[in-house]
């Protein structure tokens, strides 16, 4: 409600994260991948950081798509956030076929499917980019992040 007595106050802007593996979260950075594949579905959509779990992933398909110094620096990060994207869309997988259509976007081996649960999911990402790490614990699902200064500029959000 606006007027008189309204509250003009402007909430400070709730910034969340997602922890993702390693190599995973380097290729969704640089752009190599643009979809996260989790086995629960979002409708959350808009700004996302990318955080680096502390245990990386042994896969050797995610690994093998790290080919670049800069992938292998970025790659390198644990325990923290490296990047920031925006959730467009959430993609349902529900066949094996529909997931290996979607390979080159979330670049998981077809037999990384599983039909349990009603299939997977797809974070669809856009306008991925990486940021100065920033040390942060990780949780499961979405998080809230307490921003630092840096980590507002970065995002290009002004402080208050």
């Amino acid at each position: 409600m606006f007027g008189p007595g309204a509250n003009t106050r402007s909430e400070p802007e709730r910034i969340v994260a997602i922890s993702v593996k390693q190599p995973w979260a380097a290729l969704l950075v640089a752009g190599v991948k643009t979809v996260e594949v989790r086995t629960w579905q979002t409708r959350r959509r808009g700004r996302v950081l990318i955080h680096a779990s502390k245990v990386p992933d042994d896969r050797p398909e995610g690994w093998a798509l790290v080919t670049t110094p800069e992938l292998r620096a970025l790659a390198a990060h644990r325990g923290g956030i490296i990047g920031v994207g925006e959730i467009a869309a959430c993609a349902h997988y529900a066949t094996a076929e529909a997931f290996a259509a979607a390979a080159e976007q979330h670049r998981n081996a077809p037999g990384w499917f599983r039909p349990e649960g009603g299939g997977l999911y797809g974070f669809v990402f856009q306008n991925l980019r990486p940021i100065a790490f920033q040390a942060y614990p990780g949780q499961t699902m979405f998080f809230t992040v307490e921003p630092t200064a840096g980590l507002l500029t970065q995002l290009g959000i002004g402080m208050a």
